[in-house]
């Protein structure tokens, strides 16, 4: 069988060893949108920062690609906060991009949840929000009032749960305590706990529950920590990237550039350097050893201490001791459709579909889990991208594009992972064309019209997010958002090797916004007082 096409999208320039232009201040391992936003806060503070990237193009889960006239983003479906300049991601974005981002509005009905035959939509805005769900649940109104204020109690929260993950240890201990007295109780509790003590509407609590893909947990095991912080950031509508999501790092690489720096793909890191203790630089793949006193790893905590950190480290034994107290997430497939006619004469909206069996979340994953071939998807996520970016149709004249996201473990495909991408065979195809055709089913169950107009169709699997982002487990959130994960002091850009540093999704939370406060802490925290201004500019405006 022939591999298929590589895609040309690349951003980023090529590693060559002759092409580094050191000293460097810092260097950043993976261009996700955790290393990018910390090289590029990095950058303005006057730092020279260099980040190596493995994959042929830069961005992380950020990156988008096009095979056969079609392009797709990987993981960007859309953005919360990004209509007034005033909120915190706005603000981040603004400035590691220079404000040459540029964003587009969804449909207010930006989210679409599918209990079988019935649906709920929710709407952008907190009052129309409420009256949405109001309408559908009457009888549930003091209910739906409570969600929207714990909701807002979670968000005056965080800030003491963040200043934690820069203080020095001495002072984030006692610190972490005023917090968690300070706290409302129910903060860290699982999302299904504490929506149960609203009310007994299992149907409403699915529906406020009905985003947790975005995460990857159901809400019996999620925090509600992760629960507030999603429903909140999309409070307001859903955004998406002019250009699609490749625009995020082909704005933010000038920022790093501007400071000397710059983002190397195919410039895969072996090992992390160290030597009488710290960290001092890292080992690429072709033997060069590239030095900095400053190594920042967007790696992930697995790769960092399992793969990057030599066995002779300091500390090698307490973090992979840690290791064991955390969880990799969840994985999935993604379908990738390309249809030859344009959004608008296809009728696509700008809203996300979530498809669930019914609102028995658990049940639904754990029957699936048990029976995958005939127990129903428990979860079909359906994203419209060509819909939500007004470039599209200049870009890709006549065409259009739909992705599935759908559970899909690793352990499904374990038997194909030594094979090379692209050529793991007709059986490992096979199952991938099955799959394929059971997610092309629940698209055409909403839109039965594009039934016959599917020019282009290719699965990814988890094999594919271990082959592209370096994730084992094809995980695509990093670890598990559960509440004991919220517990791990130890998740914090400053590790306890001299010198080397952690930043992106597992440092605070998943999603492109948690990733990138992620970047913004390690700039604070690698910065010390340098740092201060900025904290004040990004967190207090």
């Amino acid at each position: 069988m022939s591999s298929p096409k590589p895609s040309t999208i690349r951003v980023g320039r090529r590693y060559r060893a002759n092409r580094l232009d050191g000293p460097y201040d810092a260097i950043v391992i993976g261009s996700g949108i955790g290393g990018l936003t910390a090289a590029a806060c990095m950058s303005k503070l006057g730092k020279k920062v260099v980040v190596f990237e493995q994959h042929y193009t830069a961005g992380g889960f950020t990156h988008s690609y096009d095979r056969n006239g079609y392009e797709w983003d990987v993981g960007v479906h859309y953005i919360g906060d990004m209509g007034a300049d005033h909120t915190l991601s706005k603000r981040l974005f603004d400035h590691i991009t220079d404000g040459q981002l540029k964003w587009a509005p969804m449909d207010d009905h930006y989210d679409r949840i599918f209990l079988g035959d019935r649906h709920v939509d929710l709407v952008a805005g907190p009052d129309a929000f409420k009256a949405e769900l109001k309408q559908a649940f009457p009888g549930e109104e003091q209910a739906i009032d409570t969600y929207l204020g714990y909701l807002r109690q979670v968000a005056k929260a965080m800030p003491g749960l963040v200043v934690g993950k820069v203080l020095p240890d001495l002072a984030a201990g006692p610190l972490r305590k005023l917090v968690g007295k300070a706290a409302p109780d129910f903060l860290n509790k699982p999302t299904r706990e504490v929506l149960e003590s609203l009310t007994s509407n299992q149907e409403l609590i699915a529906v406020l529950a009905g985003q947790w893909g975005d995460n990857g947990l159901p809400p019996a095991e999620s925090s509600f920590i992760i629960h507030a912080l999603i429903a909140r950031h999309y409070l307001y509508g859903g955004y998406y990237p002019i250009g699609g999501a490749s625009e995020m790092a082909k704005t933010i690489i000038p920022v790093i550039q501007h400071g000397g720096g710059e983002v190397f793909t195919y410039a895969d890191v072996t090992e992390i350097l160290i030597d009488k203790g710290k960290a001092v630089g890292v080992r690429m793949a072709d033997g060069e050893e590239v030095r900095a006193p400053l190594v920042i790893s967007n790696a992930g905590v697995f790769n960092t201490f399992g793969k990057l950190l030599p066995d002779s480290a300091p500390e090698k034994d307490y973090y992979q001791q840690k290791l064991q107290t955390v969880e990799r997430s969840m994985a999935s497939n993604c379908l990738y459709i390309g249809l030859k006619d344009t959004a608008e004469n296809l009728k696509l909206p700008r809203t996300n579909y979530w498809i669930y069996p019914g609102p028995d979340y658990e049940k639904n994953l754990s029957d699936f889990m048990a029976s995958p071939e005939t127990a129903d998807i428990p979860l079909t996520y359906i994203s419209f991208p060509s819909a939500k970016d007004p470039s599209f149709e200049e870009r890709y004249p006549g065409r259009a594009t739909i992705e599935i996201v759908a559970p899909g473990p690793y352990e499904w495909y374990a038997q194909w992972a030594d094979k090379p991408w692209g050529k793991r065979g007709e059986d490992y195809e096979a199952e991938k064309e099955a799959y394929a055709q059971r997610l092309l089913k629940k698209l055409y169950e909403k839109f039965p019209h594009l039934e016959g107009k599917v020019d282009y169709y290719e699965l990814s699997t988890p094999l594919s997010t271990d082959y592209f982002c370096r994730y084992s487990a094809g995980e695509i959130y990093g670890l598990n958002h559960t509440p004991d994960r919220f517990e791990q002091d130890w998740l914090k850009p400053k590790t306890r090797i001299p010198g080397l540093y952690l930043t992106g999704q597992d440092v605070m939370t998943c999603g492109v916004v948690g990733a990138m406060i992620g970047g913004l802490l390690t700039t604070i925290a690698v910065s010390g007082l340098k740092g201060l201004p900025l904290a004040k500019r990004m967190f207090v405006g």
